[in-house]
């Protein structure tokens, strides 16, 4: 199994996780994903996070901010989280995980902790 599916299935069990995938924003890739969130075509998605990746990226290159600083990029939306979560400070540079969560039942401050642990399997 690889460490890709592994890290996903691992995301899949956080409270109120809806989908996952794994995303290489330099290709606009998605190596991977997991779960059916209602009415979203998760590696759509999951493939246009990559603007969102590459757009702050260059923001904060902008601002002279190096990338190793972005932890995450939370968007809100009425019912879910979309939370992107750049693999800028792994060998891996270039991928970010892109998790769908309920809002209802998401406790944020856990979920990102629980995401640092996942990155390191990747």
């Amino acid at each position: 199994m690889s460490a890709i599916t592994i890290a996903m299935r691992r995301a899949m069990r956080l409270d109120g996780a809806l989908g996952v995938a794994v995303v290489d924003y330099v290709s606009r890739m998605t190596l991977g994903t997991l779960g059916e969130p209602d009415g979203l075509d998760l590696a759509k998605a999951a493939s246009s996070g990559t603007d969102v990746v590459r757009a702050k990226l260059s923001a904060m290159d902008l601002i002279g901010y190096p990338p190793a600083r972005l932890e995450d990029i939370l968007i809100t939306l009425d019912t879910e989280y979309h939370l992107i979560r750049p693999l800028t400070r792994r060998t891996h540079e270039g991928l970010f995980l892109y998790v769908v969560l309920d809002r209802d039942r998401t406790d944020l401050p856990g979920i990102r902790k629980e995401l640092r642990q996942i990155e390191q399997l990747l």
